[in-house]
């Protein structure tokens, strides 16, 4: 009989090929088999179902996600991967609110995770444009993290640019989440703009890729997808993109660049969608404007 540990490890490595049906079917096999393993399973159990969200937030299943992540925090409170996934399958869902709470929450467990403060900044935006000034009384109330639960866990390695499998959560130490992590990721991501500017593309990509290792931010996926579709990279640029896209669904900058990219392979539906997409933020963005009349001819 295969063991769980197995499964897990095998739909790691589905995962990090990007094979997202593959790694989330590993996964509920290896929770199958931890069935009957009751609480002795718990932490295990919880982990599975945080790795399989991570395939169906790829993979666009935002409530299958969002039911996974539940039941991972159901078995480990406020455990920060399932709060993270579900926020963003929430805020795709947009379901701002309850996006806001998971966000608020995980950063009572630790207040220096980058991801979260975005999602709490563009959450905050989208509700004041929702709701107006009162926005707040709109909001489900916000649990208060038990103090013996507000540690440092490591961020979400799911939507990592090197394509590393869901791990479980792992206690204080990664330097992703430092605060001289995060500083140093800035420094990486400014010396990677300043290649750009001299055109040195592949030298602005391991730039901006030691960045993202430390931090996942939005402008520096965005950034080395124009490197990507500068060298003609174009499925990597999408790749970038849609990345970006994970932090911030509204961002233009995302939607262009991975339009160009599948406008260079031939994607000419998708590359539209992205448009229109555009187009719903920024109605009278031009170069959206002419990319579709581009595309319109294609």
């Amino acid at each position: 009989m295969e063991s769980a540990g197995d499964l897990r490890s095998a739909g790691n490595e589905e995962f990090r090929r990007g094979q997202y049906g593959a790694a989330a079917e590993l996964y509920s096999r290896a929770l199958a088999v931890l069935e009957d393993a009751g609480e002795a399973a718990a932490e295990e159990r919880s982990v599975l179902l945080a790795n399989r969200a991570a395939c169906q937030l790829r993979d666009g299943a935002c409530r299958g996600c969002v039911a996974d992540c539940c039941s991972a925090l159901s078995l480990t409170p406020f455990a920060i991967k399932p709060l993270l996934r579900r926020a963003a399958a929430y805020e795709a869902l947009e379901s701002f609110a309850l996006a806001y709470v998971d966000y608020k929450t995980a950063l009572q467990v630790d207040c220096s995770i980058q991801a979260a403060h975005d999602g709490v900044n563009r959450m905050t935006k989208a509700l004041l444009e929702k709701h107006g000034v009162n926005w707040r009384e709109k909001l489900p109330p916000i649990p208060t993290v038990p103090i013996d639960a507000q540690r440092r866990w490591s961020v979400p390695s799911a939507g990592s640019p090197t394509g590393g499998a869901p791990p479980g959560n792992t206690p204080r130490g990664d330097p992703a989440q430092t605060a001289a992590g995060i500083e140093r990721a800035q420094t990486l991501k400014e010396e990677g703009n300043k290649l750009v500017k001299k055109g040195n593309h592949k030298k602005a990509i391991e730039k901006y890729s030691e960045s993202l290792k430390l931090n996942q931010e939005c402008a520096t996926y965005t950034n080395r997808a124009l490197c990507y579709l500068t060298l003609k990279q174009h499925k990597e640029a999408v790749q970038d993109c849609t990345e970006a896209l994970r932090l911030d669904p509204k961002n233009v900058k995302a939607f262009y660049r991975r339009a160009q990219a599948l406008k260079e392979l031939k994607d000419y539906k998708s590359s539209i969608a992205d448009i229109n997409s555009l187009l719903k933020i920024e109605p009278k963005n031009t170069a959206a404007l002419r990319l579709l009349q581009e595309l319109n001819r294609a």
